[in-house]
């Protein structure tokens, strides 16, 4: 994780630097929000780009295997609520891995995999002997109301990995002699990998319209 006060110190101190005025804690907030959402939507955009090109043999520079390290820390589970003929997508999802039927607990190993279709393709699978549905072989279909699994007749146990969204970002504060004070126990610090410190810094201030160089970053940095 990235100390949120870390970040917001860095960014006030670039801003008084560059006499942009005062960046209040409701608008750092709103900028943090937004720069770790564009950071976390990034990296799925640059491992599609990584996976067509040639891997290299080291550990740690590996293009695939950093993001891929970036993106574990939100890749999570959990079990999926049915109502009305549809099991509920997480509410925190971002995108969905895999579904298992018959895994009743996170501790219980066990269940069968749940092969995804599309819809124009259910009618060949129910119609075949080889590809029919059954609880030992379930089908699932995406659908707005959640995900409508095949057959009907199961309707509970089942069970979704999934990449979920960053929680939000908190700058919490307290107001005291008319000035915002820092707040740890109110505060909701970034989700993103460590590396990314730099990076919030620069989003943020990009989206607050300050622009400044990366080397300039740096060297304030070194002088805090």
């Amino acid at each position: 994780m990235v100390n949120v006060d870390t970040v917001y110190q860095r960014v006030l101190a670039i801003a008084n630097k560059e006499q942009r005025g005062y960046i209040t804690p409701l608008e750092f907030n709103l900028l943090a929000n937004q720069a770790q959402k564009e950071i976390f939507g990034s990296y799925f955009i640059e491992l599609n780009q990584a996976l067509a090109m040639p891997g290299n043999e080291s550990e740690y520079s590996d293009i695939v295997k950093t993001l891929n390290e970036k993106i574990s820390i939100f890749k999570t589970d959990a079990a999926l609520t049915y109502a009305s003929g549809y099991f509920s997508y997480p509410s925190d999802m971002y995108k969905l891995g895999t579904l298992y039927a018959g895994q009743l607990s996170a501790t219980v190993v066990g269940g069968v995999e749940v092969q995804e279709i599309n819809y124009d393709e259910l009618l060949d699978y129910t119609n075949s002997p080889l590809t029919k549905p059954t609880e030992t072989k379930p089908l699932y279909l995406r659908r707005a109301e959640g995900l409508n699994i095949i057959p009907s007749t199961i309707v509970s146990g089942v069970r979704a990995t999934y990449t979920k969204t960053p929680s939000k970002v908190e700058w919490g504060y307290v107001v005291v002699n008319e000035q915002a004070l820092y707040n740890a126990g109110s505060a909701e610090n970034f989700e993103l990998h460590v590396s990314e410190e730099t990076t919030l810094v620069m989003k943020i201030l990009g989206l607050a319209g300050i622009v400044i160089q990366k080397q300039d970053l740096m060297a304030l940095g070194q002088q805090a």
